[in-house]
C-alpha cells in the first residue's frame, strides 16, 4: 500500500453548539481519487473546510503525510500543497483568465515557472487559452470551474480537495470536468473529491466514504459501494 497523504482522526468540528461532523476517521492515499458521498448537510463540505482550516476543529486530527497540520493557519497549509477548490467556483469575477490564474500562484517567486505552470492549465483547458483576457465573471459555469481547477493547480498542489465540482452544469459539461480531473490524477495529483452526483463519483473514484449527519456510516472501494443496495437507494436512484 502507497502512502498516506491525508488522515483524520477522530475529527470533530462545531456550528455553535451543533457538532457537524461527530469523530469522523479517513485515509486517503497517494496517487487515489477518494470520494466523500453523502446528502445535504451531511458534513461534505465541512469536511474539507477543516482540513483547509476554513473552519476551525474542535476535536481530533489532521494530518499531511504524517504531520499533524490541525487548524494550521490556511495560508500555511496551501504552501505545504492542499489546495481546495471550494463549492461555488469562488474565481474572481472581475479578473481576466490570465490574473485568475496568476492569482492561483501568489506563493510562486520564479516567473518561469509560472508561465510554465500557465500553459500547462490551458493545454488541460484550451477554451481558457482562447478566453485568456476575458473577465471571469463573463464565462459560463463550465468555463468558471475550469478556471477554478486551473488557479489551484498554479500551486502544484500534492492533494486537491475538490467541493462539488459537477454543481449546476449541464451532464455534457460534467463528463467533460470529469475527464481532466482524471488527467490531473493520472499526472501524479491525490484527490479528495466532494461530489453530490454519487454515480459520476464512483465511476471516477478508487474508494469512497459515505457520510450521514457528520458521521462516516460507510465506506470501501468505489465499483464495491456503487453496487450497495443502500447506497444504490440513496443516492443513485432505482
Amino acid at each position: 500500500m502507497s502512502e498516506i497523504v491525508l488522515s483524520l482522526k477522530n475529527l470533530e468540528t462545531k456550528y455553535g453548539q451543533i457538532y457537524a461532523l461527530k469523530g469522523i476517521s479517513l485515509d486517503v492515499y497517494k496517487g487515489e481519487i477518494v470520494t466523500l458521498l453523502g446528502s445535504n448537510g451531511a458534513g461534505k463540505s465541512t469536511t474539507l473546510k477543516t482540513i483547509s482550516s476554513l473552519v476551525p476543529a474542535c476535536g481530533g486530527t489532521v494530518e499531511f503525510y504524517g504531520k499533524n497540520i490541525t487548524n494550521a493557519p490556511p495560508h500555511e497549509i496551501v504552501e505545504m500543497g492542499v489546495i481546495h477548490v471550494p463549492e461555488g467556483r469562488r474565481i474572481f469575477k472581475e479578473l481576466n483568465v490570465l490574473e485568475n490564474l496568476e492569482m492561483g500562484s501568489f506563493t510562486l517567486k520564479d516567473d518561469v515557472e509560472r508561465r510554465k505552470r500557465i500553459e500547462r492549465v490551458f493545454e488541460l483547458f484550451p477554451v481558457l487559452a482562447e478566453r485568456s483576457k476575458q473577465a471571469g465573471g463573463l464565462l459560463s459555469g463550465g468555463e468558471q470551474q475550469m478556471l477554478a481547477i486551473g488557479r489551484a493547480l498554479m500551486t502544484d498542489p500534492k492533494v486537491l480537495l475538490l467541493d462539488e465540482p459537477s454543481m449546476g452544469l449541464a451532464p455534457i459539461i460534467v463528463q467533460g470536468i470529469m475527464d481532466i480531473i482524471k488527467t490531473i490524477n493520472d499526472g501524479g495529483t491525490t484527490i479528495l473529491l466532494v461530489e453530490q452526483n454519487a454515480k459520476v463519483a464512483l465511476k471516477l473514484a478508487d474508494r469512497g466514504y459515505v457520510l450521514e449527519t457528520g458521521e462516516i456510516v460507510m465506506e470501501g472501494n468505489a465499483d464495491v459501494l456503487s453496487k450497495d443496495d443502500s447506497i444504490v437507494k440513496a443516492y443513485l436512484g432505482h
